[in-house]
């Protein structure tokens, strides 16, 4: 009797096809909201699965050993292009690649990569490009923990930094970027990045990515390697401000936000075109800051009702904002609605497409006053973070922004009557209510 030879187990059809382009339907390019629902997913290929199944799995079987040496080849840049396929999940996995696709369209880009969480996003994004004796441009104020990195962080490697308030002008932008081209000469170093967060946080200030685009353009346009102007887009992104449109190179966004929209994740996320997103890419496989199936496979369900949450909150917020701005306990608001200087309206108008639903409130006082009206919040939740369906409540120089020295935060405008306000998706006068409840107590 002989041995009945075993027959190789099939190789299974890949469960995602290759990157799709933007469908078309009777010659019109569908709208984001509609391609959310199935772009760059094809139900055949997992089992007629509606959705995407989640691909729990550290690593994927090759067709064959050419295969994968061809996807190795592509991974360590011997050969253009990248992996061709799925290789191992620290480099890719079919919930990624399917979210990166989706991803991309809302901010009209070539490309997009997805990251562990949106400081894991910054700081992959911030070490691809800077080197020792580099000089980073950033607008101000920053996230807090971005400034650490920055400032704390990649100064241990011999990286420095220069800034400018949010609303400068051209003419102030183009001050700072030769000071930091004379600093990077003398350093023997580059200016690496120029980073900018529009709308800033907590101030909600906005910065004119037109004319730091132009200035850029103009101070540095002859250095031999260019310099990429890169934006956390977290507060207006991706329905209410492209800044791709408007002379950005790179979107960077904390996805725990807007886009997970649900406060039940953590995750971050870089849009743009492929030549900025690569370099990134390599880094991202070498030290693993990708973010897992399971998460992007959240992010995939989010994206499908994200420009319904954010319309509504955004709703909401002007009918807050509304009451807010006549009560009498109120100093001002940081809402981005009711701009009352010049220069920001002009930002505004040509940037954005929506005032966004997240805002400053300045109560009159100081510390106390403000955590009195936190803490008489009965539907609002005394809770960091925003872009959630609850809205939220916080209090960035006691929080957030605690590890800010006083003197930035006082040049910054982040006092002590400032309470940071995400607005959800509640019924806008049950939240008026509560404001106005809390408000009395103060």
């Amino acid at each position: 009797m002989t041995d009945t030879p075993i027959k190789p187990i099939a190789t299974p059809t890949p469960r995602r096809k290759p990157k799709p382009q933007v469908e078309m339907l009777g010659g019109r390019k569908l709208k984001p909201a509609t391609l959310m629902m199935g772009h760059g997913f094809d139900p055949v290929l997992s089992e007629g699965s509606l959705k995407a199944p989640i691909f729990l799995t550290s690593t994927f079987a090759f067709e064959n050993a050419a295969a994968g040496k061809r996807h190795f080849e592509g991974l360590t840049g011997r050969r253009p292009g990248g992996a061709e396929g799925l290789v191992y999940s620290r480099f890719n996995g079919p919930n990624q690649e399917i979210l990166e696709d989706r991803l991309s369209i809302w901010d009209d880009a070539e490309d997009a990569l997805v990251f562990s969480s949106g400081m894991s996003a910054i700081a992959t994004l911030l070490l691809a490009y800077c080197s020792n004796n580099d000089v980073i441009v950033h607008s101000g104020p920053l996230y807090a923990a971005t400034e650490a990195m920055i400032a704390r962080i990649l100064s241990r490697f011999g990286i420095t930094y220069l800034d400018f308030p949010a609303g400068a002008t051209r003419a102030e932008i183009d001050a700072v970027l030769e000071q930091a081209k004379d600093m990077a000469a003398r350093q023997g170093g580059r200016v690496a990045m120029i980073y900018l967060e529009s709308p800033a946080n907590p101030t909600n200030a906005l910065v004119d990515i037109e004319a730091v685009a132009e200035a850029r353009d103009a101070v540095l346009g002859n250095e031999d390697v260019p310099t990429p102007i890169a934006i956390d887009n977290t507060f207006l992104g991706p329905l209410w401000q492209q800044p791709l449109h408007h002379g950005a190179d790179i979107v960077v966004y904390s996805l725990t936000k807007y886009v997970g929209g649900h406060s039940d994740l953590v995750a971050g996320g870089l849009s743009g075109p492929k030549k900025w997103m690569d370099p990134v890419r390599a880094l991202r496989n070498t030290i693993g800051t990708i973010c897992d199936p399971n998460t992007a496979w959240m992010l995939m369900r989010s994206l499908e009702t994200v420009e319904l949450r954010m319309t509504r909150a955004g709703e909401n917020a002007a009918k807050v904002c509304a009451f807010l701005a006549q009560h009498p306990k109120v100093e001002g608001l940081g809402y981005l609605g009711m701009i009352q200087d010049a220069r920001q309206k002009d930002i505004f108008d040509r940037h954005c497409s929506g005032a966004g639903s997240t805002f400053s409130l300045f109560i009159k006082g100081g510390e106390a006053e403000s955590f009195c009206f936190l803490d008489n919040l009965r539907l609002a939740k005394l809770a960091v973070s925003l872009g959630g369906t609850e809205t939220l409540a916080s209090h960035p120089a006691a929080m957030t922004h605690l590890s800010v020295p006083d003197a930035r935060k006082a040049a910054l405008g982040i006092t002590d009557n400032l309470v940071r306000i995400s607005i959800g998706v509640e019924d806008p006068d049950d939240l008026i209510a509560d404001f106005e409840q809390a408000l009395a107590t103060v």
